[in-house]
């Protein structure tokens, strides 16, 4: 299967990679073609602005939550029927998920697709210097697939001069490397930032006006054939018989080795026997793998969306609830006069409700909340426990969820991987799992696990552990068999 595809990758975050994929995308989608978008690691904002972009979702690829096999078949199935696949990389283009490591790297996942990548480098000040980096970029690994180079924050006089340096400095230390365009400095591609990383789109006005400016400008400064060229010469993949939803299984899970995921069931339609997932979607939770929700759409589940922000109450007819990842500490004023909303959750909830909490729908959860504005606000108390703001960063990567007991969607021994970022912490995280880092030298107790509750700061990818979604979809349908009897 021959997929068209280029990695927008860069030296280091905050080179400008979301804005210039964004862009680029929007420049392609302009140009006709029908655009597919990927995010290399486990970020859920820069999807969102993928999303909003293209009007269409974005696919994580990440070496920890799935294996190389997984990892195709997910990729295939998401890039199919596209004329190019834009696929933004995450961190430096070799930072893994240790220190010292490539694996799950930017790097990582293009070695494994086979997609050729293009370089932004950030040039403002530079002349000859420009070499160094790049060179050092395209020698680290000999197969660094690096095939493309765009310039950021340079003005159009010094672009000529800059392209004819690199390209010839390049060819005479034994590298053909194309300089593609130049993006300019210009605010259609300056997005503001906050602990987390970038302000949610909805939370921009005019994003979309902004990024049809952006991709005017890249229209005009950057050679879109050539990036369709080099698309082109994306390695082919072998395009093997999967089932829709992308369901798998460990066959090898000891320690934290590679995992070899395989299928486990055919996909299902949602029809109206399967249970009602309501998931939480505003501006204060939106951090959802797709993956995730697709797995559940898989198992016969109804989604529905609702807001703790605005709606009085939770849907009357969810079987279960998600309360995913998100700012609830920016709206935590709003969430706590919400009242009635907050006061259905804890009923609902406590006479049985399943429900899986991660990261800012944890906080929620818990009794109080310390605001952004330094203020404590009262949150649901479906949960002991208070949040408060850190000075830094409390925890961030990726670890491995082990259960140190058994609970109704993940049994004692059994394992699923995750990830946390966060600046907020817990009176009282849980002890009901151990997380381990993927170095296997740091680890920690985490998760709160309380009958139908499993709450915590991880955010989980369940096709590491597909089981656990399944027994949350049968303890969801034994809710609604107990509701209507």
């Amino acid at each position: 299967m021959k997929i068209p595809a280029v990695m927008i990758a860069a030296m280091a975050s905050g080179s400008g990679k979301t804005t210039i994929a964004c862009s680029l995308m929007a420049a392609l989608k302009e140009k006709g073609k029908r655009v597919a978008a990927c995010k290399c690691g486990p970020d859920y904002i820069d999807p969102m602005f993928h999303r909003e972009v293209l009007g269409i979702d974005s696919e994580n690829l990440d070496l920890f939550f799935c294996g190389e096999e997984m990892l195709r078949k997910n990729y295939m199935r998401h890039a199919k029927g596209a004329k190019i696949t834009v696929v933004e990389g995450v961190m430096g283009y070799y930072d893994g998920m240790v220190l010292d490591l490539d694996r799950a790297s930017s790097y990582d996942v293009a070695r494994t697709l086979g997609i050729p990548v293009i370089l932004v480098l950030p040039c403002r000040g530079m002349g000859l210097s420009v070499l160094a980096p790049l060179k050092g970029l395209m020698e680290f690994r000999k197969d660094s697939n690096i095939r493309g180079v765009i310039l950021n924050r340079i003005s159009p006089m010094l672009y000529p001069r800059m392209k004819k340096l690199i390209e010839t400095g390049m060819a005479e230390m034994g590298h053909q490397i194309r300089v593609v365009g130049y993006v300019p400095e210009n605010e259609a591609f300056q997005i503001d930032s906050r602990h987390l990383g970038l302000l949610l789109p909805e939370e921009i006005p005019g994003l979309k006006a902004r990024m049809g400016r952006a991709a005017r400008v890249l229209e005009e400064s950057v050679d879109l054939d050539a990036i369709l060229e080099i698309a082109e010469d994306a390695k082919a993949l072998e395009d093997e018989q999967t089932d829709e939803s992308g369901l798998c299984k460990f066959v090898e899970s000891v320690g934290m080795s590679e995992v070899h995921l395989t299928k486990v069931t055919e996909p299902k339609q949602a029809d109206e026997a399967g249970p009602v997932i309501g998931i939480a979607r505003d501006e204060a939770f939106g951090f959802y793998y797709k993956d995730n929700i697709e797995l559940l759409k898989a198992l016969g589940c109804q989604i529905l969306y609702f807001s703790p922000l605005r709606d009085e109450k939770l849907p009357k007819q969810v079987d279960g609830i998600l309360l995913g990842g998100g700012y609830p500490e920016v709206y935590a004023r709003q969430l706590a006069e919400n009242k009635g909303m907050r006061e259905d959750v804890r009923r609902r909830i406590t006479e049985g409700l399943p429900c899986i909490a991660e990261c800012g729908g944890f906080l929620y959860l818990q009794k109080e909340l310390e605001g952004e504005d330094g203020i404590v606000y009262p949150m649901a108390g479906a949960l002991e426990g208070a949040a408060v703001k850190k000075e830094r960063l409390v925890r961030f990567g990726y670890m491995e969820l082990e259960a140190q007991e058994d609970g109704a969607y993940l049994r004692k021994g059994e394992k699923i991987r995750g990830h946390e970022f966060h600046y907020w912490d817990s009176s009282e995280n849980g002890q009901s799992c151990l997380a381990v880092k993927p170095d296997g030298v740091r680890s920690w107790q985490a998760i709160q696990v309380q009958g139908n509750i499993f709450a915590g700061f991880p955010h989980l990818y369940w096709e590491s552990c597909p089981r656990f979604a399944k027994r949350f979809v049968e303890t969801c349908l034994e809710y609604r068999k107990k509701k209507g009897d």
